[in-house]
């Protein structure tokens, strides 16, 4: 009985600790989507329940065949862009103002991770590289990706046109509208106040 007991008080334990850990993603959430300020929340980016879209399992790689997964980036928040590796001006427009959304965080910046999830097996430019030092480029299997990522209800709309944002715990949260994530300065002013929201709102990652 008294194994019983202790087991039974570990198990406790371990919940109050997990309590813990979760309390303060719960906090932001309920800060910037449920406790709303007068005039009601002024989110620019649209809110996913990630119950209805865990990231999936998908053999995905480095550019060199390496195993690697959005895993390997948890503890930060990541901005998601996925597409072909023939990364046409919009695809580039993306890449940009993801580089930028990064640096106007200041001294936030360290706690976003860039990622581009690329579509297919062919080789990318190798000035694209260059350009985009730093951001995270992984292959991934698009059957995979297009099942997983939500899309607006708009007739031709697809993955590649939105950017989407991941939580330190690795849950997909937002996904920020077609065209936001581009050379337009007036969007990527409203992409970049809803991050910095949160991690205003956030104690981790």
């Amino acid at each position: 009985m008294e194994n019983k007991s202790n087991q039974s008080r570990g198990r406790w334990k371990l919940l109050a600790v997990l309590a813990v850990c979760a309390a303060p993603l719960v906090g932001s959430y309920l800060t910037y989507y449920v406790i709303k300020p007068k005039g009601g929340v002024t989110n620019f980016g649209a809110l996913i329940d990630p119950r209805d879209h865990p990231i999936p399992a998908m053999a995905s790689t480095t550019l060199d065949g390496k195993p690697a997964t959005l895993d390997n980036y948890k503890g930060k928040w990541i901005m998601l862009k996925v597409g072909p590796s023939d990364c046409q001006q919009d695809c580039q427009d993306q890449l940009f103002a993801m580089r930028q959304l990064r640096t106007m965080q200041g001294k936030e910046m360290e706690r976003i991770e860039r990622v581009w999830m690329i579509t297919d097996d062919q080789p990318l430019d190798t000035v694209l590289m260059r350009v985009n030092d730093g951001t995270r480029m992984l292959r991934a299997p698009a059957a995979v990706i297009d099942k997983w990522l939500p899309l607006e209800q708009a007739a031709g709309d697809r993955v590649s046109d939105h950017v989407y944002l991941i939580d330190p715990l690795g849950n997909l949260m937002m996904r920020f509208p077609k065209g936001a994530v581009s050379s337009d300065t007036e969007k990527v002013k409203k992409v970049h106040k809803d991050i910095s929201k949160l991690l205003k709102a956030s104690a981790i990652g």
